[in-house]
């Protein structure tokens, strides 16, 4: 319980770099340290947003509290997302959903296996709950699959102007299978198959989450407030992402699958890594997994329909080449771990070396 509330005040440290990035950007200041203060902001204000979700849920019943933790899940993420949107930088949100779903699975299961198969030799989970997570990032594979090779196709067939539309329904038509099938999940997970998952009731979970004493009126203005602030630092954070990864030697897309991946999602994965060494290898997976299928069936969606409203175009769900491959290799191994439901140390440490991989490849990826 100690260490819990030490590591949940330290990132409430970095609270400081809200007012902080705040005076960087009214003083016009170096768009790199604007960059770097809004980042540090974004994790402990999508912390606290994460926090007040999961408390409501609580106080509102299994669920509606399922249905809000998953809808709320990753809303730090999509924020930053429609932020870039707006800033018509596409290649960054593709890249980002890109980078979520990997990032969830390879690095933070992976450290979730790691750190706690160094205290418990054999880690076990329920392998149905998993298989029917990993079942779900395969189809979110064909969604990113269909759109590309279409392209492949269409381009030698019709004029460029005509497969721009077409590729913009067609993302459309998908992102809407997509969401109905993500709808159908949470009936799955919450209503007719609640008992293969594990819930956050226990000591434990609340403590990794530090809800305990918060009242419902709390846990609303916090998330408000810190959704507000999320959406103000995102806003920091998109201003300066070019001018940054221009400095600093990088493309947009690397930016957008390892940097803004792992700032939205920093503070949920410390809980996984956190339920992990406590033995509760079903929440860690949980976690990992079910927020890979919420920025896949869900998050990737909702841009799309967003863009048709904000942005100078329609977002399309048309992802290159290396970033199709790593999402299918990505499902490949979590799937080799996942079917008999045990982890280890070894297994974590094999995770984190994919991903190690992927980040490279994405760093020397020409723009």
């Amino acid at each position: 319980m100690t260490k819990l509330l030490r590591i949940d005040n330290a990132l409430n440290l970095l609270l400081v770099c809200v007012p902080v990035a705040v005076v960087l950007e009214v003083m016009h200041a170096d768009p790199v340290l604007i960059f770097c203060t809004a980042a540090l902001a974004i994790v402990p204000l999508a912390g606290l947003m994460g926090k007040a979700t999961e408390h409501l849920g609580e106080s509102l019943g299994e669920g509606i509290g399922g249905l809000l933790n998953a809808t709320f899940g990753n809303a730090a993420e999509l924020i930053i997302a429609l932020m870039a949107l707006r800033a018509g930088l596409h290649e960054v949100v593709k890249a980002s959903i890109t980078g979520s779903i990997i990032g969830n699975v390879l690095l933070v299961f992976g450290l979730s296996a790691l750190w706690g198969g160094l205290k418990h030799p054999k880690q076990s989970f329920n392998p149905t709950a998993a298989g029917v997570g990993c079942t779900l990032m395969a189809l979110s594979v064909v969604g990113l699959v269909i759109p590309a090779v279409f392209d492949r196709v269409a381009s030698a067939k019709i004029a460029a102007a005509g497969v721009a539309q077409a590729e913009r329904e067609l993302s459309l038509e998908i992102a809407i299978v997509l969401v109905i099938t993500y709808a159908l999940s949470l009936v799955f997970s919450l209503k007719t198959h609640a008992h293969l998952y594990v819930g956050g009731g226990d000591e434990d979970s609340h403590a990794a989450i530090g809800t305990h004493g918060w009242s419902r009126g709390k846990s609303v203005g916090v998330l408000v407030a810190a959704t507000a602030f999320v959406a103000l630092m995102s806003e920091f954070l998109v201003g300066a992402v070019e001018h940054t990864a221009e400095e600093l030697g990088m493309t947009d897309v690397f930016v957008g699958v390892i940097l803004i991946a792992i700032i939205g999602n920093a503070a949920e994965h410390s809980t996984a890594v956190l339920m992990a060494r406590k033995n509760k290898m079903d929440l860690a997976i949980n976690i990992a997994v079910g927020s890979s299928i919420q920025i896949a069936l869900f998050v990737a969606p909702v841009l799309v329909f967003a863009s048709f409203f904000i942005g100078p175009e329609p977002l399309d769900l048309l992802f290159t080449t290396f970033e199709v491959v790593a999402v299918a290799l990505c499902v490949g191994v979590i799937s080799l771990i996942a079917h008999d439901g045990q982890s280890n140390w070894l297994e974590g440490v094999m995770l984190i070396a994919v991903y190690v991989m992927f980040g490279i490849v994405f760093y020397f990826l020409p723009a």
